[in-house]
């Protein structure tokens, strides 16, 4: 029996066969030599596994697609146009005819020389196909090989994943009813693995490092989401000990699930707007079904990555339409384009750069590009003739932006009124603050917008100087940081100081015991994944406000962010001992 501690990422225990998800980034094959008479032979081989790989992508596409809407299923389009790339294509027969090797070989040599020259290349788009090169080839050299290997579309039982790291075509094809939780080698708290596996909304863990050399297919396992501890072939006594826990969190979350059409309202009438971070339409039922009020981050950069065209005005439209009229009349906060840094779009040609979190992202992308910000605009200008939308901007600095901004509002709607659209003249316009800069002069950002949206992520980021997406320093990741609160702090009081609401989006307002220091800030909405709003609704309910607003105050006094996170903590325990039980 042997034990490990990663970074529990999505609540709940799951005891379960492991499936060992390999990474197969080796494409190092032995060499097949073959006569002048097979050459024809090969070549028919490898364009039926080409057929077949199309085949099999065709319908992973099509099922996500149809489970959870079109925007999901785009990623699979650059796929597809790998498979029929005439160059890689012709490369691979050429080199079956000229050195006369087997198809798998000749496919394999080819792609190696594809990954060597990719790679020195300073482009981030074309280091994103990298991993979709290697997606595809991994498939297509299975079906080569004529191997009947075990894909996570076939599963038979329910299984746990172990894996470096889980690949678009990988996490498509995972099923909630068939998957019971995964562990990944690496991710951070905040990593799109993460987000993955609390929207599937089973346990996940990441940031082991080489767990997956210790594994082997159907050994037992156990994952603790909830405190990121994985054991490995442990023994009754222990299975027994996980299995209480177990049992414990599922008469929780049943608990939970009795608060949600209540109110998230502290014991002496305190309000706070409990709302959710979604990407896409589909994520909406899970909103409403665990207690949420509105979206408070609606996540919009994914309409523009790995596809090779810019998503149309009208497209963009009937995306936001579709949100806002399924949540109305609740709120629904529009972030705009937030590309750069991790994240980049495969029809636009964004820069390589020495420091992309710090580079030319976000707003200032938005800004040089105005053209694209303003079909944007125009989109959610329009579909706010269907719901209650807000507009928010991502990274502002400085006043100049917001104003810059501004700008670009106002010409899209005097098109839009010239062009006959309906839309709300007086949308609400927000700034996330996440920069330092922006929480020092939030005085000064008050008086030119509605509200504000803590984007702590980003924010805990800048402030200790950390990558956030590194696993290797995700111990000096700290929320409760002094200097992180005190700027929240500052925050909030200066956007009351200048009559506009303050809200949190960032994934430190998931944890409950934080939640009550928000609250004791005077935070007037919390938006977090889904899943994490039963615990903080059951948080807010629990205590007064009154105390709620002392516990923030004694907070900030502490000098450590451990001092700060024990206090909350112990606070917590003496207002809801069942969520610090958990």
């Amino acid at each position: 029996m042997k034990e490990y501690q990663g970074i529990g990422v999505s609540p709940g225990v799951a005891i379960g066969k492991v499936f060992v998800l390999h990474s197969g980034e080796s494409f190092n094959l032995p060499k097949r030599v073959v006569g002048p008479e097979q050459i024809s032979n090969e070549i028919a081989r490898f364009e039926e596994a080409l057929t077949r790989t199309r085949t099999e992508i065709l319908g992973i596409r099509r099922k996500l697609s149809d489970q959870i809407g079109r925007e999901s299923s785009d990623i699979f389009t650059a796929h597809l146009l790998i498979l029929e790339d005439r160059t890689l294509i012709e490369d691979v027969i050429e080199v079956i005819k000229n050195e006369r090797v087997g198809a798998e070989y000749a496919f394999a040599a080819v792609i190696q020389r594809y990954f060597q020259a990719f790679s020195q290349i300073n482009d981030e788009y074309l280091k994103e196909r990298i991993s979709d090169i290697r997606d595809v080839g991994k498939r297509l050299l299975g079906n080569l090989c004529g191997e009947e290997k075990k894909r996570l579309e076939e599963f038979q039982g329910k299984v746990i994943i172990a894996s470096h790291d889980l690949s678009p075509s990988d996490t498509a094809s995972l099923d909630k009813n068939k998957v019971l939780a995964f562990v990944t080698e690496i991710g951070g708290p905040t990593s799109h693995t993460a987000i993955l596996g609390r929207s599937l909304e089973i346990p996940a863990i990441v940031g082991i490092d080489k767990i997956v050399n210790e594994l082997q297919d159907d050994d037992t396992i156990i994952v603790d989401g909830t405190h990121g501890v994985v054991v490995i072939n442990p023994d009754q006594h222990t299975i027994d000990k996980f299995n209480s826990q177990g049992d414990r969190f599922v008469q929780l979350t049943n608990e939970l699930d009795k608060l949600r059409e209540l109110p998230a309202e502290t014991l002496d009438g305190k309000r706070i707007i409990l709302s959710a971070n979604i990407e896409f339409h589909h994520e909406i039922p899970s909103v409403f079904s665990h207690g949420g009020e509105g979206v408070g981050l609606y996540r919009t950069e994914y309409f523009y990555m790995n596809r090779t065209t810019l998503p149309t005005e009208q497209e963009q439209y009937e995306a936001y339409r579709k949100v806002a009229e399924t949540m109305h009349p609740h709120q629904v906060i529009i972030r705009t384009l937030d590309l750069g840094g991790d994240k980049f779009a495969s029809s636009l040609e964004i820069p390589h750069e020495m420091n992309p979190s710090l580079g030319w992202r976000a707003i200032r992308f938005c800004l040089m590009r105005k053209d694209i910000f303003k079909t944007q605009l125009r989109a959610i200008l329009r579909a706010s003739a269907h719901g209650n939308l807000k507009i928010m901007y991502p990274m502002i600095a400085s006043v100049y932006e917001i104003r810059a901004a501004r700008e670009v509002l106002n010409e899209a709607k005097t098109e839009l009124e010239r062009e006959g659209f309906p839309f709300n003249k007086d949308i609400r316009v927000g700034a996330m603050v996440e920069i330092p800069s922006a929480a020092l002069a939030s005085d000064v950002l008050a008086k030119e917008v509605d509200f504000f949206s803590l984007g702590t992520n980003d924010l805990i980021q800048y402030v200790l100087a950390i990558d956030r997406m590194n696993e290797k320093i995700a111990y000096i990741y700290e929320p409760t940081h002094p200097a992180i609160i005190r700027l929240i702090d500052m925050t909030i009081r200066n956007g009351h100081g200048h009559n506009i609401w303050v809200g949190s989006c960032g994934e430190m307002s998931s944890d409950p015991a934080i939640a009550l220091f928000l609250v004791g800030l005077g935070i007037d909405e919390i938006s977090a994944s889904p899943v994490a709003l039963p615990k903080i609704k059951k948080a807010i309910r629990s205590v007064r406000y009154a105390d709620a607003c002392e516990i923030a105050q004694r907070a900030l006094a502490f000098h450590t962010g451990k001092e700060v996170y024990d206090f909350l903590k112990e606070k917590l325990k003496g207002v809801c001992q069942e969520l610090v039980d958990e």
